[in-house]
């Protein structure tokens, strides 16, 4: 039968001696570049940004300061300085579709470069337009047309009225029309006259009358052509004249923009439109610049027309170095998918092209977008958002208003642009599997995992590793560097941190941290370098500041509110450690477990249970103590018991099976009579063979129960009981270990139930012997006596009914 053990003092914490390290301070070290401890990780990311194949976007999934974004911005930028500088995109009016801006792709650079060039045609056209048409040459062309026009007209007039006067009739020309008037002796004659002449003269008169009407209707309907026709020669010399002025300057765009096709059409579409759009180009009107409302609007009117010439470049990279890498820090639906803006006019609220705007796919667009996954999903849409631009590889810009909207609403849909990027999601673990579940999308977009591991192993390479870190910390944030000492330390809290005698944590925000406050307490005590004991007080001082829950608690148990016994025997009681974790600090809270048993049919129950304030796994744990019993005490004689166990004075839920093995102490005390040591504390949770199977916190475990035993007073008698498993857990505190080393304070590890029990009680547990009993005065034998009398009296009492 294997026995107990006790751990000694220098199996409680792997130390670093300062003199393995090569060298004497950081200022040695050259500092780190990129990540350590993450070759799983790396591998990854290496992969998925070479491959190019849609769908292979990243996903980095790591605990928060695991140097997950540190590591891929260092990465991204140095893969995107190998890769092409990406094309720039611009809007421009639709002169065809004007709710329908189109897309213009251009090479880096080159948009800016046509906003700037249409900003200035549209000033000089404006001011050679002007000119133009004030020249003498557009006058007297303008003259000479009115004035053939105008011969036209009265050689025309003058022949109606030939006409008409040879038939005795004048005409007089008014704003309705042609009016005959029968003329006679010379005289106009009124109606009245008129009816006064014979007959025969009169119908003469009417029908000379219609000849001159029909020959008058065929004038003014040539004398409407004519109008016409001086409209369209007027028309055709405006426009002669404005693409004159305008035209040496179209042509030098087009020969600028020789072998770009959507540049080209689009001034193919200005040069068409100018023609019919003088009037915004001329000088201003004097209702323009009085400022009157109708000068206002006449004014808005002439920009908003202009505006249809400009540019709205979306994408520049004209000074990007290779692939841009973009990292959105608030992912809303516009700021990924990008917007279309509007602006107040009139009271009314209005936009058009120039008011689209890129968000982060548009902008990382032929390189890589960096996005918190979790903020991602905070946003509405923006999640859904993300994955119709991946699955269409294009951008389409829209109105989200419109998508909730009862009516339609006017509004503008620029044409999609086309997307090539990779994107980088950045989350937890959980997370990635909650969405590998339960978004079928997502497994099809995030081929791969990169993996960050909360931990690496402790080696020559990752300490010195660590040191490169310090000494990187110290570079970026000048601080003061390191003599080796302080970075032995250091690289002990990493182990630390992990709880682990063989891992460094890759925390490295934490570690970060410490070496910051190190630095300051360095400087605090007027050092140049910083010292291990600058580094412990930094520990110190981090863990003070967010202790005030665990003191309150210590002080409870010192003054007896919360019933701990730190010394003497008590039976079916035993002190369980729990860990309770506040997020930026971890504690042990010791409570007392206590079982009691009566005769029954075999129940063994968690108040904490039947009260639904136990967890699932909790639950498991009480279930296992139930079969451990009915496997090693229950094959000759059914267990007739009930049992009860309880966590006193616990009024949250509680969660685990780290417990276990505590409770079935407690439980074989209570059937064996035995009392159990109460300076003692139990963690460890115990399968149906009764092994003691390893936990997790037990540092900080044993570290708070010693807290307790200190203030309470140490006797020599008092220790924590862990299961073997967890010794190489094991980073305990300085005055912890020196109460070991004085004999203060103990720490063991135990296999099995059997000698966890013969720890607590001072008496063997016993093996079965040949004979199927157990020796005389064993724990398992005093509980085997108990449960067969318990045994006998339920069938004493089932007989007597």
């Amino acid at each position: 039968m294997s026995t107990i053990v006790e751990i000694p003092p220098g199996q409680l914490r792997r130390r670093l001696d300062p003199a393995e390290l090569p060298f004497e301070t950081t200022a040695e070290v050259a500092p780190l570049t990129g990540t350590i401890g993450q070759p799983r990780a790396l591998d990854a990311i290496e992969f998925g940004l070479e491959v190019a194949t849609p769908g292979y976007n990243l996903f980095l999934a790591g605990a928060p300061g695991s140097g997950r974004e540190n590591t891929i911005r260092d990465y991204l930028e140095r893969f995107a300085a190998t890769r092409p500088v990406p094309d720039d995109w611009v809007y421009v009016y639709d002169f065809a579709a004007p709710d329908r801006p189109r897309a213009i792709r251009l090479p880096a650079g080159r948009g800016s470069e046509l906003a700037r060039d249409m900003e200035e045609f549209l000033g000089a056209a404006s001011r050679e337009i002007s000119q133009a048409f004030e020249s003498e040459g557009y006058e007297r062309r303008r003259r000479e047309i009115i004035e053939d026009v105008g011969r036209r007209r009265e050689k025309l007039t003058e022949s109606l009225e030939e006409f008409a006067r040879e038939r005795s009739f004048a005409l007089e020309f008014t704003p309705v029309g042609i009016v005959t008037v029968a003329v006679i002796g010379g005289q106009p004659v009124s109606g009245e006259a008129l009816e006064q002449l014979p007959a025969q003269e009169r119908r003469e008169l009417e029908r000379r009358g219609k000849e001159i009407t029909k020959q008058a209707t065929v004038v003014v309907r040539r004398l409407r052509q004519l109008e016409k026709e001086a409209a369209e020669r007027l028309q055709a010399l405006e426009r002669e004249t404005a693409l004159y002025a305008v035209g040496h300057r179209l042509e030098e765009l087009r020969e600028k923009y020789t072998g770009e096709p959507g540049v080209l059409a689009h001034l193919e579409q200005v040069e068409e439109d100018i023609p019919g759009h003088l009037r915004h180009f001329g000088p201003r009107s004097q209702e323009g610049e009085s400022g009157s409302p109708l000068g206002q609007l006449e004014t808005l009117e002439r920009q908003d027309h202009l505006a249809r010439y400009a540019v709205n470049v979306l994408v520049d990279n004209g000074k990007t170095a290779g692939a841009p890498v973009v990292v959105e820090r608030n992912p809303t639906f516009h700021n990924v998918a990008g917007r279309i803006d509007y602006r107040s006019a009139f009271g009314t609220m209005v936009t058009d092209f120039r008011q689209i705007k890129a968000g982060a796919l548009l902008r990382a667009n032929g390189g890589f977008l960096v996005l918190d996954v979790l903020a991602v999903l905070r946003n509405p849409f923006a999640w859904e958002g993300l994955k119709r631009a991946l699955a269409s590889r294009e951008v389409r810009i829209e109105n989200l208003a419109e998508q909730f909207s009862f009516l339609p609403t006017a509004t503008l849909r620029p044409e999609p642009i086309p997307l090539d990027i990779k994107v980088v999601l950045v989350g937890s673990p959980l997370l990635y599997h909650l969405l590998y579940a339960l978004d079928e999308d997502f497994r099809e977009h995030f081929k791969v995992k990169a993996d960050f591991a909360p931990d690496m192993e402790w080696t020559d390479d990752h300490v010195g590793n660590y040191g490169a870190f310090v000494s990187r910390c110290v570079q970026e944030s000048e601080l003061r560097h390191f003599d080796r000492s302080a970075v032995a330390r250091v690289v002990e809290y990493g182990a630390r941190l992990r709880e682990d005698q063989r891992k460094l944590s890759t925390r490295l925000l934490e570690i970060s941290d410490v070496v910051t406050e190190a630095s300051f307490w360095a400087g605090r005590a007027g050092r140049e370098l910083v010292r291990a004991e600058d580094v412990d007080r930094a520990v110190a001082k981090k863990e003070f500041r967010s202790n005030l829950v665990e003191e309150r608690l210590q002080e409870l148990i010192a003054d007896g509110t919360i019933m701990i016994d730190t010394d003497g025997v008590r039976t079916a009681q035993v002190n369980g450690l729990a860990v309770l974790d506040l997020g930026d600090y971890r504690f042990a809270r010791p409570s007392r477990v206590t079982a009691r048993v009566s005769l029954g049919r075999g129940q063994i129950e968690s108040i904490e249970r039947q009260i639904e304030l136990s967890g699932p796994i909790h639950s498991k744990g009480v279930l296992t103590v139930a079969a451990y019993l009915a496997g090693k005490y229950g094959q000759e004689w059914p267990l007739a018991l009930r049992a009860t166990i309880t966590f006193e004075q616990s009024y949250d839920e509680v969660e685990g099976d780290s417990a276990a093995s505590t409770e079935l102490y407690a439980l074989l005390s209570a059937l064996a009579g035995l009392p159990l040591g109460q300076g003692i504390a139990v963690t460890g949770s115990v399968n149906q063979h009764g092994e003691v199977q390893a936990v997790g916190g037990v540092t900080t475990k044993v570290e708070g129960f010693y807290a307790v035993c200190k203030a309470r007073g140490l006797t020599g008698r008092q220790g924590v009981l862990i299961p073997r498993a967890n010794v190489q857990n094991l980073m305990l505190a300085d005055e912890v270990i020196e109460a070991v080393e004085r004999g203060e304070f103990h720490v063991w590890a135990a296999s099995t139930i059997d000698e966890g029990i013969q720890l607590l009680t001072g008496r063997p547990a016993g093996e079965l012997q040949p004979d199927g009993a157990y020796p005389e005065g064993s724990v398992n034998r005093l509980v085997a006596e108990r449960l067969e009398s318990f045994a006998g009296r339920l069938r004493a009492s089932a007989g007597g009914l």
